[in-house]
């Protein structure tokens, strides 16, 4: 059977086609955005350098793009190869059996096009991050999204809430079920960067700030804190330059690590030395952040949007939600009672490590993501 991927580059589509490292699947990867090489399995055909221009660059081309996208849209194929007609041709090549996209915008939208000139290749889509639960309020997206849907045959989601949501919108296809879009850790290599819960002193956020994530707002609610906070160190990784500048200008004592500043496996070290993680946002699927602290027992203090971070973390038991991540009071009142309640971090700490064997380990859900394409390999 033949597998097409297409995705942009992304530790997480790596680590699902990692998966498949010892099947008998002919793995094939779509460079949709023209960014390079992946780095993948050797045996995986990766299809570069696909959008080619059809006539040279006209001056005010990017302006033109930026500003009139709908007109742009419609003379664009008149100047380059345009992601449908890339696919048509890898289409017409390798004659893949699945097409697994991974993302809506930027990878599914596309290729609507083609997909529906041939409606017998399978076709899956991992649901990421914000591609349903946001995009689904803007009109013009909206439109985009019930068209995909509309061809669709299997969605696979990091949640319950996207699948429901995609049903609203007209899916008629099958859930594939709920898979990490990592798709799972290697807990025995992560546990040797794990300390013992008695000498985590760290308070680790995670710092973006841009149209999702809201971490100044955590900033400021530790800043309230301070004085009750002296006992613990305060870090924040991945960090945005407001961010950055808040801190400096503020003159608070926090470790900061900027966007590309820390290796994953550093980010994990991080995750294993902390005693709570923080993420904040108004809109994501299932926070592979927020998994990856369950994973390596940090006490998850998470936002909430649509219900998603509750599928994991009950209230009070193991973590504590965030209903309103603008709201600076209601996170410094979470970040105390998680302080001062050590016998509720200390539960949950046995709690969550259940989660990580049952839910997160990575070999659980390598079987489920290779039986995903066993099944419809039997069906077809």
């Amino acid at each position: 059977m033949r597998i097409l991927f297409i995705s942009m580059p992304s530790i997480h589509v790596i680590r699902w086609i990692e998966n498949l490292k010892d099947t008998s699947f002919e793995l094939y990867w779509y460079d949709i955005l023209g960014r390079g090489k992946l780095e993948t399995l050797e045996t995986v055909r990766q299809l570069l350098e696909t959008s080619k221009r059809k006539i040279p660059h006209i001056k005010g081309e990017y302006f033109l793009s930026k500003k009139r996208p709908g007109l742009y849209s419609f003379i664009r194929p008149f100047l380059e190869v345009t992601e449908n007609e890339a696919l048509e041709k890898i289409i017409k090549e390798i004659s893949p059996d699945i097409i697994h996209s991974f993302e809506m915008q930027s990878c599914s939208y596309p290729i609507v096009k083609t997909m529906n000139k041939f409606p017998e290749i399978k076709w899956i889509y991992s649901c990421w991050g914000s591609d349903l639960f946001y995009f689904q309020n803007n009109k013009e997206h909206l439109l985009k999204i019930r068209n995909a849907l509309s061809r669709i045959n299997f969605i696979h989601t990091d949640c319950l809430r996207d699948y429901q949501i995609a049903k609203e919108l007209g899916f008629k296809g099958q859930h594939l079920g709920v898979i990490p879009g990592g798709t799972g850790y290697k807990l025995e290599e992560l546990d040797p960067l794990k300390l013992p819960f008695s000498e985590r002193k760290i308070i680790l956020l995670k710092g973006y700030q841009h149209k999702f994530g809201r971490a100044l707002n955590v900033v400021k609610a530790l800043q309230k804190n301070l004085s009750l906070l002296q006992d613990h160190e305060i870090v924040i990784f991945g960090a945005h330059a407001q961010i950055k500048a808040y801190v400096e200008q503020n003159k608070l004592p926090f470790r900061i690590f900027d966007r590309d500043e820390l290796s994953q496996n550093q980010v994990m070290k991080l995750m294993g030395e902390s005693l709570l993680y923080i993420g904040n946002n108004i809109s994501d699927g299932m926070a592979n952040t927020m998994l990856e602290a369950i994973v390596m027992g940090a006490f998850p203090i998470q936002s909430n949007p649509g219900n998603v971070s509750a599928e994991i973390i009950t209230h009070g038991s193991n973590g504590l939600l965030i209903q309103d991540p603008e709201n600076i009071d209601a996170i410094a009142e979470l970040i105390i009672q998680a302080i001062e309640n050590k016998a509720m971090l200390e539960n949950a700490n046995k709690l969550n490590e259940k989660i990580a064997i049952e839910k997160l380990d990575y070999h659980v859900n390598q079987r489920k993501v290779i039986a995903l394409y066993q099944n419809l390999e039997i069906k077809s």
